[in-house]
């Protein structure tokens, strides 16, 4: 987050807009001869450039027109270097003329590199200083500052070209645009001497931009020292100018920031802070932040010299760059320690702050979530920002596309989160479902929340478990469906039952029946809701996990072993399936099930045949079965296993039908799994069952787009309440056996 605050501590091409637009007055510039109608465009550039570094190399006296026409040479270089948005009427003119001739226009760039490739910035560095007095000149010096002025304006124009930046310093413009900013110190105030000094602290903030050498060479040519002392000019101007200097020498460097804290800038910077200028205000936040950047030592200093205050009240500032350069400044300040990110809570930071996350301006918003999110970081602050109504707004960030502002949202909603009495706030006002259901950018932003939401589910207990209970029971009917959702998501298994059915074992007026009225709602977000939510509460059960392995097989009393399936050996009973004989022994069969006994021992006909009969069962199936019945184990294939529940349902085999009902639902898929859960209907497969009914919860979404399914969905609501009555029943019951 605080490197960020690189791309904005500079004058940005932003800024220069601003400083183009209060260039010297507009003056017919003087066009050379050698511009003609017969010239192409650019050749008309390149001789009009030569044209004026041939004036400024030849005009470098006290002469009064000598002075009259570098000061135009140098404007009319001026004008060029800003060929773009912001003209004077004359130069427009100027370039409408020479552009006329042809369909190709030169952008702004192409302009620069001409007047450099031109030979101006020699020329230009030239008259950054007096001329030479000489015997004969005139006491009266004519055009005193203005030709040194219009140099420092183009060449702090061409520095907006990181490539030219060295060049310029090379051909010797540092030691001399540090001298204009001494003047003050020898001349009276003049609006031209005011004028010339802060195109010197331009052209020195053009020329130091995201340039670590230059911001070095700077200080070593002293530049330090006197733009710390215009900071206190009489010109809001000049200070201003000043400031912006002083803002890109001290970012990333830190030798120039402890220079400018020695040079004793703190207190002025702080008393403007206060200014009603809001660009000066701007400037000075600006400076403190670029000097407070990974310096805890300068950030003490400057908290201790009283910025604190000040800082905070810009906040409220009209000026929506001052407000984001603030609240950032506050965010590195809450860095520092506990108590002091209680300090600016208590003088007031938190009710500007929320209010600038509701700003339209991204950057005002994400500068403000930023310190929030510093802020709460301290426990003596959550309840407070939360209670002020900082959750919603943030809430909100999550849904922006700004991958920054949503981080800096999720951040300080993890702070949030933090607190006890928070808890029911987030779930009151949909934060869970929020946190759930946005899509989040950067990964970094996807394990906050989900650290979020883990920091929430450790805090359903207790007083804020009995809290949100309450609330389930006498809040608005959508209130209490966002409490009954978050704590199918948070609660504990040993507080489920307590949650979502009574003690006597219904849900009626509990969390689960809320929970089916989502999935019975017509409204498609509740249905997807409601479904999640049973499903974790499914998965959160220790009795409620889906089919993942197949049942053991119940101990039988008899097992013969495999040797004599379909042996002839001692058998005694012989079945006829499909025309085929099938040898059995009675014993074994007694012992299998309900079905073999009855049939044997009770009055049927088949008590005492030697060849029974099987009809409509095919003869893979009953051997499939007969070697269960024999050797307590069977490996059941997906295309015979629905037959092969038919038979175990038919003769009472609960082990054999289990085993089949876990094949069978290893199959289940969207298109099928209407016919799968008629199929558990029919044969009362509870295993199936459960299993279709935790693939309809789990592939809900995709159910539901799906012609047909939702009539599923309905039809099973009924059974759905009674598989979770009964498993919640069964889980704490498991529980309170553990337990003992």
């Amino acid at each position: 987050m605080e490197q960020q605050r690189g791309s904005r501590s500079f004058p940005e091409r932003k800024g220069q807009k601003r400083k183009l637009e209060e260039g010297p007055p507009a003056e017919d510039p003087q066009i050379s001869p050698s511009t003609t109608t017969d010239a192409a465009p650019h050749a008309a550039l390149l001789s009009e450039v030569a044209a004026q570094v041939s004036v400024l190399n030849s005009a470098f006296s006290w002469k009064e027109s000598d002075r009259a026409a570098a000061k135009r040479a140098a404007q009319v270089l001026s004008e060029l270097a800003k060929n773009g948005e912001h003209q004077s009427p004359i130069a427009s003119l100027f370039f409408g003329f020479l552009l006329s001739l042809s369909d190709l226009r030169c952008s702004a760039d192409d302009l620069v590199s001409v007047i450099v490739d031109g030979g101006a910035v020699p020329a230009l560095t030239t008259h950054l200083q007096p001329p030479p007095y000489c015997e004969g000149d005139l006491a009266q010096k004519p055009f005193e500052h203005e030709v040194e002025k219009g140099s420092a304006f183009a060449l702090g124009l061409l520095a907006i070209k990181p490539e030219y930046q060295n060049l310029i310093v090379d051909k010797g413009a540092l030691p001399h645009l540090v001298d204009l900013l001494k003047r003050s110190k020898d001349s009276s105030t003049s609006r031209a001497l005011n004028s010339v000094i802060r195109r010197a602290a331009d052209a020195i903030t053009n020329l130091a931009h995201e340039n670590s050498s230059i911001k070095t060479r700077v200080r070593l040519e002293g530049g330090i020292p006197p733009l710390v002392e215009l900071l206190e000019y009489s010109d809001s101007k000049v200070q201003r100018a000043a400031a912006g200097a002083l803002r890109t020498l001290a970012f990333k460097n830190d030798d120039n920031k402890n220079l400018i804290v020695e040079c004793n800038a703190l207190p002025t910077l702080i008393l403007m802070l206060g200014s009603e200028d809001a660009a000066i205000h701007y400037e000075a936040v600006g400076v403190i932040g670029n000097l407070v950047h990974s310096s805890p030592n300068i950030k003490k200093e400057v908290i201790s010299s009283g910025a604190l205050q000040p800082v905070i009240g810009l906040l409220s500032s009209c000026c929506p760059e001052s407000q984001r350069e603030a609240a950032l400044l506050l965010g590195q300040f809450a860095s520092t320690d506990s108590d002091c990110k209680v300090h600016i809570v208590q003088r007031g930071a938190v009710r500007p702050l929320i209010e600038m996350l509701q700003s339209a301006d991204v950057q005002l918003k994400e500068m403000s979530a930023f310190a929030l999110g510093r802020l709460a970081q301290d426990s003596h602050n959550q309840a407070g920002i939360a209670h002020s109504g900082g959750l919603e707004p943030l809430l909100k960030l999550l849904s922006s596309r700004n991958g920054s502002l949503q981080h800096n949202a999720a951040f300080a909603l993890y702070g949030l989160a933090d607190n006890e009495d928070n808890v029911s706030g987030f779930i009151r006002v949909g934060g869970v479902q929020k946190l759930q259901d946005e899509e989040f950018i950067v990964q970094a932003t996807k394990d906050c929340v989900s650290k979020t939401l883990k920091r929430l589910e450790e805090k359903i207990h207790g007083r804020v478990l009995r809290h949100l209970l309450y609330q389930m029971r006498i809040s608005e009917k959508s209130i209490q469906r966002r409490v009954a959702l978050a704590l199918a998501h948070f609660c504990s298994p040993e507080d489920q039952r307590t949650v979502f059915i009574d003690e006597n074992g219904i849900c009626l007026l509990t969390g689960l029946e809320l929970l089916l009225g989502l999935l019975g709602s017509t409204n498609t977000k509740q249905q997807l809701d409601g479904a999640a939510a049973l499903y974790r509460l499914a998965n959160k059960s220790m009795a409620l996990s889906p089919v993942d392995a197949a049942p053991p097989s119940p101990t039988q009393r008899v097992y013969l072993g495999e040797q004599y399936v379909n042996s002839a050996t001692l058998s005694d009973v012989t079945f006829l399936v499909e025309g085929r004989r099938f040898y059995a022994h009675r014993i074994c069969l007694l012992a299998s099930s309900d079905a073999f006994r009855a049939m044997f021992d009770g009055g049927y006909r088949e008590k005492d045949a030697r060849d029974i009969e099987i009809p409509n069962i095919k003869w893979e199936v009953f051997e499939l079965m007969m070697r269960f019945i024999y050797t307590g184990s069977v490996d059941i294939t997906i295309e015979i296993s629905q037959d092969l529940l038919r038979a175990a349902d038919q003769y009472l085999l609960e082990g054999l039908k289990r085993l089949c009902e876990y094949t069978i639902a290893q199959d289940i898929t969207l298109e099928n799994i209407g016919s799968m859960y008629d199929l558990s209907e029919a044969f009362h497969a509870m295993s199936l069952r459960q299993a279709c009914i935790l693939f309809i919860l789990e592939h809900f979404e995709k159910l539901s787009s799906m012609h047909g399914q939702n009539e599923l969905v309905q039809r099973t609501i009924p059974e759905i309440r009674e598989y979770f009555c009964r498993a919640l029943t069964k889980s704490t019951t498991n529980l309170q056996s553990l337990r003992l």
